[in-house]
């Protein structure tokens, strides 16, 4: 028994576990051997089809495989992150693959975050090196002609499927480079909102008879209160025949019945200050592109005096947002951000709000995390130092339903456009 003779075989397996093992020992994965490899073949690996890619996968497998056993199910999973990392963003493709998950932060290489289903969790998974994840992260922002590095160390992307990417490096962030994505929102149209209860079918048939006679509509809500789907969702009521123009940091809005519509996006200046255009420039040029609405994704600051005066100038029926935790709020917001772009009165300026704006409404979230259209407020005009508001819709927290509250004033423009209350 003693002097049996070893087979053939189990000197192969002999081999194979000593190659493990001093592939172990020096630290480096059959994937992280595999990817470098890849990665030193070829010198750009967006010239070449996926195809093509995958085909240089399953050779280096192959290839590996007469050093290294590796089984079927893991030959697969390398496969496929490989591909992942090289064309797609390596070990968080699974994430944005998963419907249930809304939001990916990621804190350095070893702490990721998700939001799913409404709760923040923190993910099994991390990146093999703090390279590895600012390789993913310049290969985001390559695809949108952006740049961030030392010297320009924050930058806004946008991802092929939509999702928002906020990127922020060292020496700024002190633990590693730091990425927010929050995942393209499906679009929801209003009778679904109707079905989740975040507004009832009277208030959708109302602000559809608003959205359709041309009322200046803008909507206000905490962070990720629902603003630019329930946007969305508005302005499927814009009638199809009129000229639509969108006005967005990162594109998100899909207006899909609208025909004659235009996309405008800002840019950032580039790395020596040149070439920046804000969501004020967008709305200026517009205005020279006869459009029928102007839709302007988000004010943030001295934009809102340029949106505004887009309003009084004749376009009814535009639409934007803005982030206030009231409608109070963002009125008083809104008065800031102009004052942070121009040297008017205060009553200037609440005299501008009160004629560009008809309607405002607030989005907010419940304890148990659902959304919910919280009010429709009619903007009254400017009178003794104040803007007016007339509350026509609210949501009744104990009862958990909408209910009307006021009756509209201002009725020309649904007179106009042939309604009747």
């Amino acid at each position: 028994m003693l002097n049996r003779k070893i087979t053939d075989e189990e000197i192969f397996r002999i081999q194979v576990v000593k190659r493990e093992d001093e592939s172990a020992n020096q630290g480096e994965s059959i994937y992280e051997q595999l990817k470098r490899e890849i990665r030193d073949e070829l010198s750009d690996l967006r010239n070449i089809e996926d195809e093509e890619l995958y085909e240089i996968i399953d050779r280096e497998i192959v290839h590996k495989e007469h050093s290294f056993y590796i089984p079927l199910e893991e030959k697969i999973n390398i496969r496929n992150s490989l591909f992942d990392s090289f064309r797609r963003l390596d070990i968080l493709q699974e994430l944005l693959d998963s419907k249930d998950i809304t939001e990916i932060m990621v804190n350095g290489k070893d702490d990721i975050f998700v939001e799913k289903c409404g709760k923040v969790m923190k993910w099994d998974k991390s990146f093999v090196s703090n390279e590895v994840l600012e390789d993913m992260i310049q290969q985001i922002v390559s695809k949108v002609n952006r740049v961030v590095n030392v010297s320009s160390p924050i930058a806004d992307a946008r991802l092929s499927d939509g999702s928002r990417v906020h990127i922020v490096l060292p020496p700024i962030s002190l633990d590693g480079p730091i990425i927010t994505i929050r995942k393209f929102p499906e679009v929801i149209s209003m009778e679904r909102m109707i079905s989740y209860g975040t507004i009832s079918e009277e208030c959708a048939n109302f602000l559809e008879m608003l959205v359709c006679s041309g009322y200046n509509i803008f909507i206000s809500g905490g962070t990720n209160s629902g603003k630019t789907t329930f946007l969305n969702a508005l302005s499927s009521y814009i009638p199809k025949g009129e000229r639509v123009i969108t006005i967005e940091d990162s594109a998100e809005l899909q207006l899909m019945h609208i025909k004659n519509i235009v996309r405008l996006e800002t840019k950032n200046a580039t790395l020596s200050g040149d070439g920046s255009i804000g969501i004020g420039d967008l709305i200026r040029a517009s205005l020279r592109m006869n459009p029928d609405r102007i839709i302007v994704g988000e004010v943030r600051g001295r934009e809102a005096l340029d949106m505004l005066q887009a309003m009084n100038t004749g376009h009814d029926g535009s639409l934007s947002t803005g982030h206030g935790n009231s409608a109070k709020d963002m009125l008083s917001r809104l008065e800031t951000m102009v004052l942070s772009g121009a040297d008017l009165p205060l009553a200037a300026i609440r005299s501008q709000i009160a004629s560009a704006l008809d309607i405002l409404i607030h989005l907010g979230r419940l304890r148990e995390g659902e959304r919910r259209m919280l009010e429709i407020l009619e903007v009254l005009p400017y009178e003794n130092g104040e803007i007016g508001l007339n509350k026509l819709y609210e949501f009744d927290m104990e009862e958990k339903v909408h209910k009307k509250v006021g009756e509209l004033k201002n009725k020309q423009k649904l007179f106009a456009a042939g309604y009747r209350l």
